[in-house]
């Protein structure tokens, strides 16, 4: 293969890229009229379009229970989309906006769902649309079920017809169940409508390019498999650090906290990710074996001694970025007496052959030091230093990073020797930054998930196994937690950490990663 150059320090061999155009889609989105929809959903289609992977048989139907006539909805999605982080051009822009409409109706209204279904068959004709059709529920998750059961009540769920030559989809955003009973009746009343194989469960974290990039970095690259196990990795740490507070959500986030909202759904399929076994293949199937796979070998909390494996903290008041921001505690929708976390760390431990007694260190927290979410492999220390003579008795260990963000990219320590005397050895850090290198900006996440729910691939989406497993693990902690009269460990707005979480490495002999102040 030739050589291009795509950076002045970097030559690559030509690339492989592999993508596959949405073939004619009638999209449905319960929720029109609200911010997700807005900020991702209206500006990545926007961006899949201006790509040219939006076919020319795709419409669009959002509903909600605000009124708006087409042009109306067409207005907020062009300013939407102007706004958004995309590119397009006005010229782009019109002849998509032209495939929008709407329609408003009461979600537990029957009727609703008889005009969505004649609207439907209107537009598909319309529009020459003879591909599938994609429910998307970007509404509360209260209103899941009620959704689910008129879409399949009206017929809309296509289930009972194997030959439905537009076989229905469904995508549900996070979170999925509030517990292990809460997410199986879900997974019932979904399985009741929906084969597993029209189900797309949403988790934006597995959208990330460099969250993907994790699995084309371990199976890709044959040197790092043989040392990806307990013989050469001493611990693995990931960490989502987060500066904002609960924002506008407070009254959703006080019922929910960091636990529900971040560990069980992000954390954990970023583990799987990391220390899942090869699958067999790169389809959707065999990759999310693999995650149920590990999450099944994660050993379980012990509910009589949480402290030494798993702890909750909450921020008090503080100063970030030089500016003063005000306790958990004080924020508008947070109850007086409320318990609930807005940081969690925990020491997880994989009983299986590959990962035994390998410590992964997981974080999360609201109103940190800084915004990073980022995954840390330590190696074991050489075994036997060579330059003791010179007094190098203990050599530093060899750490991989994977940045999800904002930075993306990756770094590899290692050591070297300096310029100068006959044994001078230094830690060098080789990095590769997304940008630097291919000097785009990052894709959004939704853009990756909506392509592929239209085409039809599920590998980025959680499975309902997956869903129970995780809930199954972290259903000691809740309720211990739910039974427990004391409040979450405190912590200033503006920390990189504190005590009580900083002791759950340090038992081990090992501290925190330093990402918040690299």
């Amino acid at each position: 293969m030739p050589i291009r150059e795509i950076h002045p320090s970097v030559a690559a061999l030509d690339m492989i890229c592999v993508e596959s155009a949405a073939p004619p889609t009638a999209m449905v989105v319960f929720g029109a009229s609200g911010d997700l929809v807005q900020k991702k959903l209206l500006p990545s289609i926007a961006e899949i379009h201006r790509r040219g992977l939006l076919s020319e048989h795709f419409c669009l139907l959002g509903c909600s229970r605000t009124e708006y006539s087409d042009e109306q909805f067409r207005q907020i999605a062009a300013d939407a989309i102007r706004h958004g982080p995309g590119s397009t051009s006005s010229q782009q822009l019109a002849p998509l906006l032209e495939k929008f409409h709407h329609i408003s109706g009461d979600y537990a209204d029957p009727g609703t769902y008889e005009r969505i279904g004649s609207r439907l068959a209107e537009l598909r004709s319309k529009h020459a649309v003879a591909g599938c059709d994609l429910f998307y529920l970007s509404v509360p998750p209260f209103l899941y079920e009620t959704i689910i059961e008129r879409l399949g009540s009206s017929g809309l769920s296509c289930k009972d017809d194997p030959d439905c030559c537009r076989r229905a989809r469904l995508v549900v955003e996070k979170p999925f169940g509030r517990d292990l009973d809460s997410a199986k009746v879900l997974n019932h009343t979904v399985s009741k409508w929906f084969e597993e194989s029209q189900v797309y469960r949403i988790d934006h974290y597995l959208g990330k390019e460099t969250v993907q990039n994790i699995m084309i970095f371990r199976f890709a690259n044959s040197i790092f498999e043989p040392i990806w196990n307990r013989n050469h990795i001493d611990n693995v740490q990931i960490t989502i650090a987060e500066t904002l507070g609960v924002e506008h959500r407070a009254s959703y986030y006080d019922k929910s906290g960091a636990i529900r909202d971040m560990f069980q759904n992000h954390m954990l399929q970023m583990l799987a990710l990391v220390a899942m076994e090869p699958p067999i293949s790169f389809d959707a199937d065999p990759i999310r074996d693999e995650k149920a796979k590990l999450l099944r070998t994660v050993r379980p909390f012990d509910p009589t001694d949480l402290d030494r494996s798993i702890v909750r903290g909450r921020y008090t008041a503080g100063r970030i970025n030089g500016q003063n921001v005000q306790a958990y505690l004080s924020e508008k929708g947070v109850a007086s007496d409320s318990r609930t976390e807005t940081y969690v760390a925990a020491r997880l431990f994989i009983d299986n052959w590959r990962w035994k007694d390998v410590p992964f260190y997981l974080r999360t927290g609201k109103r940190l030091a800084r915004k990073d979410t980022e995954i840390v492999v330590t190696f074991k220390e050489p075994p036997h230093s060579l330059f003791s003579s010179a007094g190098l008795h203990h050599m530093p260990p060899n750490v991989l990073a994977f940045q999800i963000q904002p930075k993306e990219g990756i770094s590899l320590r290692f050591q070297a020797k300096r310029p100068g005397s006959k044994i001078c050895i230094g830690t060098l850090d080789m990095k590769f930054r997304y940008q630097d290198i291919f000097g785009v900006e990052m894709p959004e996440a939704y853009e990756r998930l909506l392509l592929d729910c239209m085409v039809g691939d599920q590998t980025l989406y959680t499975r309902f196994d997956g869903i129970e497993v995780a809930w199954q693990l972290l259903m000691p902690v809740l309720e211990a937690w739910q039974r427990s009269k004391e409040a979450p460990y405190e912590y200033p707005a503006g920390s990189e950490s504190f005590p009580e979480a900083d002791a759950l490495p340090e038992a081990d002999g090992r501290q925190w990663h330093g990402l918040l102040t690299a």
